[in-house]
């Protein structure tokens, strides 16, 4: 193995000072283009690698972001991360991620690991069984930027990018009355979290606009799972009378109805339609493809990471407060189109 090269090397080649080429690499006003783009050339020429270590500590910057998810092996998530690193690839930064299987301990953990790796900032999908006092008094005492997505904390002076979920669940609902559904039951999530609320609050106005008495009895808590929604299926069947529809908070547990519905024979739309959220893969390519809501998590991503961005170059205080909210998209397929 050669010896690395040194600025020195690189000095020496040009017959100029080593302080001149470390301007030259860290882009200092005071040198000229013609000599950067010297300086650059040989740097490329002789393969010299900057050490990052040594920029970092220089720039008070890692050029590396946290980014905190529940599961990458879920489709949304994957895709949130896709556009996060899009974004922020471009301006020579690198993403560190960490997933917390809905486990509060361990989302405290990747903070504090993530914390103690020097990050510049962090990107967090907070668990569904949040300790919010815990996570609360461990956030605030961070001094870098932090930018909720999908799933936030109400902390002030903390930016977030979210969808419109009250609108996902209205706009749900309000296709299953289109469709001539008058019994709608609704798989709900946990309503400690925000989504999940606000899904269901959706849900419910729609039904009040549309003069129908709300019943809970319709509304079951199930798990982002085909058993939950399969078992949660059987229940709402048990009812008399049985709901004609469905809109799942998750596009697995309206699955798992499917796959019961079909077992019991019942005719998916024409005696029984189904929603779901999120627009899995799935959704699209079933023999039945199903109705969903889209959460645009490409573009969730890069408007996090664009976030992120505009706080870490911003000159003013590190706390800002900026709520992007992303409009949900109803995308119609064959578990709920009876009219054309």
């Amino acid at each position: 193995m050669g010896t690395k090269t040194t600025i020195y090397d690189i000095a020496k080649a040009l017959n100029i000072t080593a302080a001149t080429v470390s301007r030259a690499l860290n882009n200092n006003p005071k040198i000229s283009n013609e000599t950067r783009q010297l300086v650059l050339e040989m740097a490329s020429k002789m393969n010299y690698e900057q050490n990052k270590l040594a920029l970092a500590l220089k720039s008070g910057k890692s050029f590396n972001v946290g980014v905190i998810v529940p599961r990458i092996d879920r489709n949304f998530f994957s895709l949130v991360i896709r556009g996060i690193e899009e974004e922020l690839n471009k301006f020579g930064y690198h993403v560190i991620i960490c997933q917390t299987h809905e486990d509060p301990q361990k989302e405290k953990e990747n903070i504090e690991t993530l914390l103690n790796t020097q990050v510049d900032g962090i990107l967090l999908c907070t668990t569904s069984n949040v300790n919010t006092t815990s996570l609360n008094n461990l956030l605030k005492k961070m001094n870098i930027p932090l930018v909720f997505f999908d799933r936030r904390m109400e902390m002030k002076r903390v930016n977030s990018v979210v969808i419109n979920d009250f609108e996902g669940g209205y706009k749900a609902t309000k296709h299953l009355l289109d469709q001539g559904c008058r019994r709608i039951a609704h798989l709900a999530g946990n309503f400690l979290m925000e989504i999940y609320k606000e899904r269901f609050l959706g849900y419910k106005q729609a039904l009040l606009d549309a003069g129908i008495s709300f019943s809970e009895d319709y509304v079951i808590r199930t798990k982002s799972s085909l058993v939950d929604g399969s078992r949660a299926l059987k229940d709402l069947l048990a009812i008399n009378p049985p709901p004609d529809a469905i809109f799942s908070s998750s596009d697995f547990a309206a699955l798992g109805a499917i796959q019961e519905l079909k077992k019991l024979n019942i005719k998916i739309p024409d005696d029984f339609c189904v929603v779901g959220f999120s627009n899995e893969p799935f959704t699209r390519f079933m023999e039945l493809p199903i109705s969903t809501i889209d959460q645009s998590p490409l573009e969730m991503g890069r408007m996090a990471a664009k976030v992120f961005l505009e706080q870490t170059n911003s000159n003013q205080n590190i706390k800002m407060e900026k709520k992007v909210i992303l409009d949900p998209v109803l995308k119609i397929r064959k578990s709920s189109l009876k009219k054309g």
